[in-house]
């Protein structure tokens, strides 16, 4: 698979069609790669417009509504702080923290938040707080 020419069709065929024009977000999405924040077995469906499985019954949103929510938020990375409620598999995280000062993380599943800081450690986001709890 190429995984540019996959990640080119998501933005413009997922992405645009739903109206995310923010060039901002558009960027980011050719900057974070989604593919990487994916369990191995589902690699394969990292552009796909569906949910794709997390494990402990949770999955990541498609791309158009990560997409949406970017371009929906007002943050300054300047000074903006931004609390995620549900760390999942780190992405929507690694978005976020390149739109924000700080992000402070919140994920109920031990595993998950396991799984979601070996992803932004891995990508050595450094203005990120995970904590795993309730």
């Amino acid at each position: 698979m190429n995984l540019e020419q996959a990640r080119f069709n998501m933005v413009e065929q997922q992405i645009r069609t739903w109206e995310v024009l923010d060039q901002d977000v558009l960027d980011l999405l050719y900057l974070v790669p989604r593919e990487e924040f994916v369990l191995p077995q589902h690699r394969s469906l990292a552009f796909s417009d569906i949910h794709i499985p997390l494990g402990e019954g949770e999955c990541m949103w498609e791309p158009k509504m990560e997409a949406r929510v970017l371009q929906e938020l007002t943050v300054r990375k300047s000074t903006d702080r931004v609390l995620e409620v549900g760390t999942g598999s780190g992405y929507l995280t690694a978005l976020l923290a390149h739109r924000a000062a700080h992000v402070y993380s919140v994920e109920v599943k031990p595993a998950l938040a396991e799984l979601g800081r070996r992803n932004l450690e891995r990508h050595g986001a450094e203005n990120i707080t995970l904590e795993a709890g309730d």
